[in-house]
This record gives structure tokens, sequence and C-alpha cells, in this order.
């Protein structure tokens, strides 16, 4: 999967360039169908620290914005398997990525740990019943914020949000928000490919 995703850059300039508009005001839904090719993964070592945050925090419930085609959900839900105890629940706009992922969490093995849902994760991940013990924010940037608010009164003290790629502009507000002491949070960036930020809700 790291081997197709390595084209990424490829299958963007094309889309690109058949939007010469860009997307501006395109909805997320739009954007999402239009970068359906595109994997957008987490990084190998990314994935690697997701993993190893999972075993030590020992989540009964991981939720994920941004399944993507499913790599960081499969490090998540292999930590969870390892634990013995937990589930994954994702959410994913895009048809197209909601079907391939789940082809491969069948494959590996690890489908009866993950729920899938798909739609926009601002209603699909307001059902999520009990508490969130574990917080993975890598979909559109621009909402990463919303989907904390949306979920913060379900993380208890001490649990982890993680945070991908944060040198990118939109993620800012998410950001500005969880490294502010006043909202609850004490975060680190921890250096690996784009930048994860880590934040404890204290």
């Amino acid at each position: 999967m790291f081997s197709r995703a390595a084209k990424d850059e490829a299958t963007s300039e094309r889309i690109r360039a058949a939007r010469p508009d860009g997307f501006t005001w395109a909805t997320p839904q739009e954007m999402a169908d239009a970068n359906a090719e595109v994997y957008m993964p987490i990084s190998a070592e990314g994935g690697k620290l997701l993993y190893n945050l999972v075993r030590a925090a020992r989540p009964a419930t991981v939720v994920e914005f941004g399944t993507s085609f499913g790599i960081s959900t499969l490090h998540l839900a292999a930590a969870v398997r390892d634990n013995g105890k937990g589930r994954v629940i994702s959410s994913e706009l895009s048809a197209d990525k909601v079907a391939a992922a789940r082809r491969t969490f069948a494959e590996t093995g690890l489908d009866d740990l993950i729920t899938v849902l798909q739609g926009d994760a601002r209603d699909t991940l307001a059902g999520v019943d009990g508490t969130v013990d574990f917080l993975l924010l890598d979909g559109w940037k621009d909402l990463c914020l919303p989907v904390l608010r949306l979920l913060e009164p379900r993380l208890a003290p001490g649990t982890l949000v993680v945070t991908d790629d944060v040198d990118l502009p939109a993620l800012a507000p998410c950001l500005d928000y969880v490294r502010d002491p006043r909202n609850g949070y004490q975060s680190v960036t921890f250096p690996v490919e784009d930048g994860m930020e880590i934040s404890c809700r204290l």
C-alpha cells in the first residue's frame, strides 16, 4: 500500500490539471470524490508511533477521522488486536475508499475489530456510543477542530488525541486550540514526516 501511495503526487497533479479552478468552492464531499484515488497515507514511522501509543494506552475505543485506504487504521487495529481488547471506529467520506479499505481489512483479518462509517464525520461520529479513549485526526484539516470539539465531551482525562500533518496551514486552528492550555490539553509536536501533534486531555 505504501508503494501505491508513493504515486500520490502524480495522481494529484492529474486531478489538479483536470480542475484548473482548483477546489476553492468545493464541499468536503466533492473533494473526497475528486481525490478517491489518492492514498494520503500516514508515514511508515507515523504508523509505528500510532501502534506504540495504542499499545501503551490500551484504549477500549479508538476513533479515527479520515480512513482513506486504511493504512493508519491497520496500525491502530493491529495494536488493538495485540492488546487483546478494544475496537476501532473510523469515518470516511469517499465511498470508493470505504469499499477498498473494507476489502483490505478483511484480507488482513482485522475486519472484526474495525467499523468504517461512511459519510461526513461530523454526522457519523456524533453517533459513537460511550467514551472515546484514543482519537486520531487525519481527515480534511479544516474539519479537524470541528470533529475534535464534537467528540470532546467524550474524552476522559488522560485520553490521547493525535493530529497528523502539523506542517499543513489548514491545520492551524486545530493546533492553536490544543496548544492553548486553557482548552484543557498538554500538547507536544512529534517530528515524524510532516509532524504529528500528540495532545493529552487534562
